[in-house]
């Protein structure tokens, strides 16, 4: 039966409240505090949400009300949110890097009337916004270090309201439980602002229903338990992190861990080995960059032992794929692999303990994808959306494949229209934008079908396949089809390449602009006595032109001859979600990229060996600057090679 057939649990809330009542001392979330895991049962962590959602109560918090929270996977941020939830209001979590401009664009629209802040640092940034905030009654803070002095009337420490709402439970006890039942499953539970790829981010308004629905269709497919650990990493505002952190946690019991920082996420996953793990893109790709560099600065005859049972992993897994059967020899070798290398890089990653990771927000390019199911990591792929409550389809362990997304996830219906977009219907599917009626009849049709905005086809096995954004997918001048993610994904393969935008649409030929890996080119340049003082001159030394020339070409020779790209420019700066030219969850805003770099993509098109290029620069508090300098412009084939240092 599913949890949305009983009124006891139909709401995010009354799953909390259900845990607390049939697993009341089992661990529910942990964080890291100086160095040291904190684990809350599901008995505290139901107290702490009652407790602050009558302090809410008490400071005017009623239903309809917006709350939000800014910083990094804190429990209490995950607690105010429910706590929220409780009283018939709506969670806004917002990005903790956002500069000021995005932050209040969010907090406007989505009328906020608390923000819970997790230190010092967000709480200077939500006072300076607060004369630009209207609707804005209260801040209040999780971590109250620095924040002694400040007399602001606005502002609450998290423990207050703790005590105000012990106090409020006191004067009139049956409040919690009436609140807690007046919730139903339609009720919006949260607005997850869209990471805004074609202009200002929109508002998709989830429901119990939505998130509820989305969790138990995941957790029916795959292979999860109560008591599973699950690192809580991702950015909250993102709505994967909401749907796991939040729906899959409460409905599946899974434990949430909060790592100590940003920068000791690495670490602590090692510490822990969760035992399951989803990432973007981005992050399985700094990984395997990270592997890359240890294995080339490994000694000769350990980084002789890595590349050959890289090279054997790799084999085996493409014929597994084709469904041929491994040699004696091979399954020797593998067993041998496991314990020299595959067995301690998955430890090294803190993937030991995981039964299934999926890699989802972005399409990953299918050589990285390869690198880490041979090396025995159950990579698997899953596609979603913020207006699908993150999930629609996801692979099973017998199907992962790097060119498809699987299959559609139980109850959730999907189809192909004319054009090639894909469509579905299902239960998880967005209530539509907030204050946006026009925008959302534009995505949702009368009888309720989800129009994605993604160009897919299903497989002669019924799998699904994602070819790119539908808007993005285009033609090369001689008709030949043109999908410049598929291109970045095989370039982005390369540890010295961290952002790569291709261009092709109804031009002669493809041509990229690189931003280079700062850490791993800088670490090259190095190695071989080459100085240099800032991103802008490494980028524009001769020897890194020749280096990424060469790893263009091994990109080239695995893509058909007309898709290849012929000419290439290293950016003198990183692209920057500050600078709009990416989302907060590193998607690129092409419209965007295209109209500010439209000298640059004239250059390439017109034969011209250099570009003058000039690049704002956004600051966290909004001021900005400008950076202009003469570009190289590189033919594929026309670089000089790399020189080894004597």
């Amino acid at each position: 039966m599913s949890l949305l057939d009983s009124a006891k649990t139909d709401t995010l809330p009354k799953l909390l409240q259900r845990n607390a009542e049939e697993s009341p001392h089992a661990p529910a979330i942990r964080e890291k505090t100086r160095g040291v895991w904190q684990t809350f049962d599901w008995l505290a962590y139901r107290d702490i949400v009652r407790d602050f959602a009558l302090g809410l109560a008490s400071m005017g918090f009623k239903r309809g009300d917006k709350l939000s929270v800014v910083g990094d996977n804190r429990p209490q941020l995950y607690m105010a949110q429910l706590s929220a939830q409780v009283l018939g209001g709506m969670s806004v979590p917002v990005y903790q890097d956002s500069i000021a401009s995005e932050l209040v664009y969010v907090l406007n629209h989505a009328e906020t009337s608390v923000i819970v802040a997790e230190d010092q640092e967000q709480v200077d940034k939500a006072l300076s916004l607060k004369d630009r905030l209207p609707n804005l009654r209260w801040i209040v803070f999780e971590d109250k270090r620095g924040l002694w002095s400040y007399d602001d009337p606005m502002l609450k420490s998290f423990e207050s309201v703790l005590e105000a709402g012990a106090a409020y439970g006191k004067a009139d006890p049956g409040f919690y439980g009436e609140e807690l039942a007046k919730g139903r499953a339609d009720d919006i539970v949260m607005i997850a602002y869209t990471s805004g790829t074609t202009g200002n981010p929109k508002g998709a308004m989830l429901s119990h229903r939505n998130m509820i629905a989305a969790a138990e269709a995941f957790i029916e497919v795959n292979d999860t338990k109560p008591g599973d650990n699950w690192l809580s990493y991702l950015p909250m505002a993102w709505v994967g992190d909401a749907a796991f952190s939040l729906g899959m946690a409460l409905a599946g019991k899974l434990v949430a861990n909060c790592p100590e920082s940003p920068e000791s996420v690495q670490r602590d996953l090692r510490e822990l080995g969760p035992n399951s793990m989803l990432a973007p893109p981005r992050i399985w790709e700094n990984m395997l960059t990270v592997m890359q560099v240890k294995g080339g600065d490994a000694t000769p005859i350990k980084r002789r032992v890595f590349d050959y049972f890289r090279g054997l992993a790799e084999r085996c897994e493409l014929k597994r794929t084709d469904g041929k059967p491994l040699g004696l020899g091979e399954r020797l070798g593998l067993m041998m692999g496991e314990f020299l290398v595959y067995g301690p890089v998955r430890d090294q990653l803190g993937l030991r303990n995981a039964r299934w990771c999926y890699t989802g927000g972005a399409p990953l390019g299918p050589d990285t994808y390869r690198f880490f199911r041979s090396f025995g990591i159950n990579l698997k792929q899953v596609y979603g959306a913020t207006e699908a409550s993150a999930l629609i389809a996801c692979q099973s362990d017998a199907e992962a494949n790097p060119n498809t997304v699987g299959r559609p996830m139980p109850r959730i219906e999907v189809k192909i229209d004319d054009r090639g977009e894909v469509m579905l219907k299902g239960p998880n599917v967005f209530r539509g934008y907030f204050k946006q009626d026009e925008v959302t009849r534009e995505t949702l049709t009368n009888d309720g079908w989800l129009m994605t905005g993604d160009a897919g086809f299903f497989d002669k096995q019924g799998q699904l396949v994602i070819i790119d954004r539908a808007k993005d997918v285009g033609k090369l001048a001689d008709g030949s089809a043109f999908a410049p993610q598929f291109i970045e994904n095989k370039l982005k393969f390369s540890p010295y390449i961290r952002e790569a935008v291709a261009f092709g649409h109804e031009r002669p030929m493809v041509v990229a602009m690189i931003a280079i890996d700062m850490q791993t080119v800088g670490t090259w340049a190095e190695k071989r006595g080459l100085p240099y003082t800032s991103f802008m001159d490494l980028s524009r030394k001769p020897e890194v032109a020749a280096l990424i020339g060469e790893e263009i070409a091994k990109a080239n020779a695995s893509l058909p001859d007309v898709q290849q790209v012929k000419r290439f420019l290293l950016l003198n700066k990183e692209l920057e979600a500050d600078d709009a030219e990416m989302t907060r969850t590193r998607k690129v805003r092409r419209r965007f990229v295209a109209e500010k770099y439209a000298r640059v993509i004239d250059g390439f098109y017109g034969g011209a060996n250099s570009v003058q290029v000039t690049m704002e620069i956004t600051f966290e508090d909004g001021r900005k600057s400008s950076l202009t300098s003469e570009i190289a412009i590189h033919d594929l084939g026309h670089v000089e090679p790399v020189r080894e240092a004597a």
